[in-house]
């Protein structure tokens, strides 16, 4: 109804200027030399209408001719592009069913169609290693690097494959490239933190541990490689600060603290760290220098203070109490030990010893040494540091597990 509307009042537009055109009087003369033209006034009009409306026409054909080649061009490139379009979803349908072949198939005649875009060389570059074909990948991943806006994808995929191929160093300059291609990414951070592991970077390592790594192993090994005294110091105090049960970091700490000339201090560091986590090293490094027998047993006694009850405090000062010859003492804490049900083989072992020094070679000693010697057998073994991927025992813990290369796995405890 509105288009009817429309139309009829252009309509009555139309026939009130042709009206008006007729009615307008006049004329229009043109003289050029002893030529004359003489042209009514409506003619003209009427003429000059139909000029504009003739050049205009031309104007319009000419600019389509002109335009004609481009748009040709952007239809076959509309065409290429929905061909394209076509070719990669069934690439990307035959990656996800594993088939490789098909997908390579695929990914390259969509790469005729679209060109070398930053989504088909990742396709190009995953569709040849799934086909096992690495060094095409690489190919692929490093024409994404070379790209400004697609580098951090292409380097990703050449981390992995460095990654994989355990090529650690060459792994470490990629991880590297691509923390400042797209810097703070949070999966590429836990990277270069394993990668730094691997490389035995422990500074680096712990630079980029995350808040939940255990520090103080990290700290410890980073101290180990620092060429200055200041800067090792202060790394095995972080160590220690970290986590004062950390047996390593404690005795790192208080060896540095005596080697500087604070020989109290240094006791004060075997102290906390036992009274954190007791462990056979630290009463060695504390009673270390002290031969006398008896002064050996008040240093035990003052290390186990603020721990008394714990299974190594108490194989402590039975063993001190033993170099000693105070044989009551000695009965009296492995006894304590045993009714506890935390005696290992070594406390039933000091039994024996304590049998002999009371009893000498009597039948009432042999008895009770083979008693014990029994209990020995079954109890558990004593606690060592062991590699927690492939079980070797080591007598010192180290940062990284000389049997399997295993970083951060050597802890002390017993085995299962």
């Amino acid at each position: 109804m509105r288009r009817a509307i429309g139309l009829l009042l252009v309509s009555l537009v139309a026939v009130a200027l042709a009206w008006g055109l007729m009615r307008l009087g006049g004329s229009v003369e043109l003289r050029v030399g002893d030529m004359f033209i003489g042209v009514s006034m409506p003619v003209l009009l009427i003429g000059l209408v139909v000029l504009f409306i003739v050049l205009h026409g031309l104007l319009v054909g000419l600019r389509a001719l002109i335009g004609w080649p481009a748009r040709a061009r952007a239809r076959r490139a509309a065409r290429r592009r929905e061909q394209g379009e076509a070719v990669l979803t069934k690439a990307l349908v035959s990656l996800a069913a594993g088939s490789a072949d098909t997908a390579r198939s695929e990914v390259r005649r969509a790469r005729s169609l679209l060109g070398d875009t930053p989504q088909l060389l990742l396709l190009t570059a995953e569709a040849e290693r799934m086909a096992g074909r690495e060094e095409a990948a690489t190919e692929a991943f490093q024409a994404l690097a070379r790209r400004e806006d697609a580098r951090f994808i292409g380097l990703r995929g050449l981390l992995r494959q460095a990654i994989q191929r355990k090529d650690w160093p060459a792994a470490q300059a990629l991880a590297r490239e691509a923390e400042a291609a797209h810097p703070g990414a949070a999966w590429l951070r836990e990277e270069r933190a394993l990668l730094a592991q691997r490389t035995q970077d422990w500074r680096e390592a712990l630079a980029l541990a995350a808040p939940e790594t255990p520090r103080a192993p990290l700290a410890l090994a980073a101290a180990s490689q620092e060429t200055d005294a200041e800067r090792a110091a202060e790394l095995e105090r972080q160590a220690f600060q970290a986590d004062p049960g950390f047996t390593p970091a404690v005795l790192a700490h208080a060896k540095r603290m005596a080697a500087t000339g604070s020989p109290r201090r240094a006791r004060s560091v075997l102290e906390q760290g036992w009274a954190t986590a007791p462990h056979p090293q630290i009463a060695e490094a504390y009673l270390e220098g002290e031969a006398d027998a008896l002064a050996r047993v008040k240093l035990a006694e003052t290390l186990v203070s603020r721990n008394r009850t714990a299974a190594e405090s108490r194989l402590l000062l039975a063993r001190v109490a033993l170099q000693a010859s105070l044989t009551g003492r000695a009965r009296s804490e492995l006894e304590a030990l045993v009714e506890s049900g935390e005696a290992d083989a070594r406390a039933y072992l000091l039994l024996v010893e304590l049998e002999q020094l009371e009893h000498g070679d009597s039948p009432v000693a042999r008895a009770a040494e083979a008693k014990w010697l029994r209990a020995a057998t079954a109890a558990p073994a004593e606690p060592r540091w062991r590699c927690g991927n492939c079980g070797k025992a080591h007598a010192q813990w180290k940062p990284v597990c000389e049997a399997c290369g295993t970083a951060g796995r050597i802890a002390w405890g017993r085995q299962d």
